[in-house]
């Protein structure tokens, strides 16, 4: 088994090119390893929030107006790179101000609660939407039956990208602890480890991925934003050709959801039910980030021998167990175990449905299905932090209860996928594209 087998590419595909299109998600991972999932967020709640009974839904409200940014902006830009055939240019302005805003956290301390919310905003805003940009050239560079294969390696990668900065930030910490050095000092030259590694592994991606996709010609720019307006209004006012689309697009608001989370509220979690501390949550997630690679890498060439939905299903199936265990468990032990089946549901969920994306989006309209797609999941990320941080604030934060209720999200969206034809999607996508 070779990584960035040829066979999976499409003809004139180089496995450079490849490498370097999962050079991103090694860049970025970084920033929702160190950011959203192990230190800042605990930061946020603990010091810059000075542990508020609000504290917990004060960071998923900030998260969620970020997402809601998205989901009113990204399906037109993403309409907008098809048109203009602009994916790499986006891509390259919305990584800038990620690592500039990430950067500028090292500038939060206690109290400063608008400073954060501000950056924090900014800054997964610009994450997510590079995500979401290339996601899209997935499909341009790995051969249709491999899909789920290419976008395994991605993840893969992503995951040792995270497993890199949250590394560097974890052997920061644990010194600056050795040597008695507070919080407040730690925390915020993590997130100039983060920034930095970010810009520095990008540059792969801006060196070696191209732009396949050619302009429509048409006038001016504003005739472009009309027309990439008018496709993506077309497309959701006839959702019903594209109705396994449709339900996929629910069922990853659902899933997704649960998953989401997962990643903003880990360590808010494990500190203030497991009374982890900063370098144990730090440590536990890095083991777990391992997890996810493997599963990941793995899951890609499952998903390819399964199927697309039975691939899915399994690793939402996935998901409920390990809410499961970590809502109930009272031991260190049991917490840890759960962490490591969500670290290998994680990867295969999140690459699963973005190829299945691929198989149903029509060649010529990439990334405005891309778009949509991640427009349901920006929906999801304030969907389920926001629940979460409603159930802990009127119930006096009982985070056991909030983790449970997230578990119905992934039961909702496992019954959702039973609702998606895989074949009849592809041959909506199909007659689109003559």
């Amino acid at each position: 088994m070779t990584l960035f087998n040829s066979q999976s590419l499409k003809p004139g595909v180089p496995r450079r090119e490849v490498f370097a299109w999962a050079m991103y998600d090694f860049a970025n991972s970084g920033y929702t390893t160190v950011v959203l999932t192990a230190v800042f967020n605990a930061y946020f709640v603990a010091v810059v929030a000075g542990n508020a009974p609000w504290a917990t839904l004060a960071w998923t409200v900030v998260l969620s107006a970020s997402y809601a940014i998205g989901l009113l902006l990204m399906p037109l830009l993403g309409a907008y790179a098809d048109v203009r055939a602009r994916k790499k240019f986006l891509l390259a302005v919305v990584t800038a101000g990620c690592v500039v805003s990430t950067a500028a956290l090292a500038l939060v301390g206690p109290g400063d609660l608008w400073l954060a919310a501000a950056l924090l905003v900014v800054s997964n805003f610009c994450y997510a939407a590079g995500v979401a940009l290339n996601s899209a050239f997935l499909p341009e560079l790995s051969r249709p039956e491999a899909l789920g294969k290419v976008s395994g390696w991605g993840w893969s990668i992503g995951y040792v990208g995270g497993l890199v900065a949250l590394g560097l930030s974890l052997a920061y910490v644990v010194a600056s602890q050795a040597r008695g050095a507070p919080v407040t000092h730690y925390v915020p030259v993590t997130m100039l480890i983060t920034a930095a590694l970010f810009a520095a592994a990008s540059l792969v991606t801006f060196a070696l991925l191209k732009e396949r996709a050619q302009p429509l010609a048409g006038a001016s720019v504003g005739g472009r934003v009309r027309a990439a307006t008018g496709r993506l209004w077309h497309t959701l006012r006839h959702i019903r050709d594209f109705r396994d689309f449709g339900w996929l697009m629910l069922c990853g608001l659902l899933y997704q959801a649960g998953l989401n989370v997962v990643i903003a509220l880990a360590a808010i979690y494990a500190q203030q039910v497991m009374k982890f501390e900063t370098a144990q949550t730090m440590a536990l997630v890095l083991v777990v980030n391992v997890t996810a690679a493997l599963g990941a890498f793995a899951f890609g060439y499952v998903q390819d021998a399964l199927g697309h939905r039975k691939a899915l299903a399994l690793t939402i199936a996935g998901w409920i167990v390990m809410i499961a265990i970590a809502s109930t468990t009272t031991h260190s032990t049991g917490f840890w175990i759960a962490a490591n089946i969500a670290g290998l549901c994680m990867g295969s969920s999140q690459s699963a449905g973005r190829a299945l994306v691929g198989v149903f989006a029509p060649s010529h309209r990439l990334a405005e299905f891309y778009g949509l797609w991640n427009a349901a999941v920006w929906l999801s990320a304030i969907l389920g932090p926001v629940t979460y941080g409603l159930v802990t604030w009127v119930t006096d934060n009982d985070h056991r209860l909030a983790m449970m209720i997230t578990g119905l999200y992934f039961v909702a969206g496992l019954l959702v996928l039973a609702l998606v034809d895989v074949e009849r999607g592809r041959r909506a996508a199909l007659r689109s594209a003559d």
